[in-house]
């Protein structure tokens, strides 16, 4: 089967979690600029959470540009990064609402962490198919990106548990790592 289908409900999910997510933004109280002030920490987190989903959507897309066929382990592992990104809206809610607090940032953490490890089950299961001397074997051989921001992750949860906020700023210098794109398959494709 070709990706198509993937791509294609992957896009629709990614759509419906970015619409939860600002389905739960309210409407300031008030008409001046001093009304947004209680709403800005939430919508921070909104935006957050956005920038994530388009650095996966991006990377999603850029992935399977270079697999030539889905089998049932690809479908499989897809769903399984679906799953962990599609509690991105209720880790952004909860840590929208108490970003000074230990456990809702160490879970969205663990949300991240699992997305990533999602993601990069993803690249290895493609690699089994398509052999290591594929496009995509070439392109993802060297996941240091990857394996990086997972150790940030982890980093990120243990930082949380001390200081909150030191788990965000670890969770964004991953996020401003990710906003370049991965050119490795663009790379592999010429």
């Amino acid at each position: 089967m070709t990706t198509n289908r993937l791509e294609a409900f992957s896009d629709g999910v990614l759509a419906i979690i970015i619409t939860i997510m600002v389905l739960d933004l309210k409407v300031p109280i008030g008409d001046d600029l001093m009304s947004l002030k209680p709403y800005l920490p939430k919508f921070l987190n909104y935006l957050f959470s956005f920038i994530y989903v388009g650095i996966y959507w991006n990377n999603h897309h850029h992935l399977f540009q270079a697999i030539e066929k889905v089998n049932g382990g690809i479908l499989w592992s897809n769903l399984h990064l679906l799953f962990w990104l599609s509690l991105l809206p209720v880790s952004t809610g909860w840590m929208g609402e108490n970003f000074h607090s230990r456990f809702p940032v160490v879970f969205y953490g663990f949300v991240l962490l699992m997305s990533s490890l999602a993601f990069m089950l993803i690249e290895k299961t493609a690699i089994k198919q398509e052999g290591k001397e594929s496009i995509i074997g070439k392109s993802v051989s060297q996941n240091l990106k990857e394996k990086g921001s997972s150790i940030g992750y982890i980093l990120g949860i243990v930082l949380a548990f001390i200081q909150p906020e030191f788990g965000i700023v670890v969770y964004g210098i991953i996020a401003l790592i990710w906003l370049i794109p991965d050119r490795r398959i663009e790379k592999s494709m010429k």
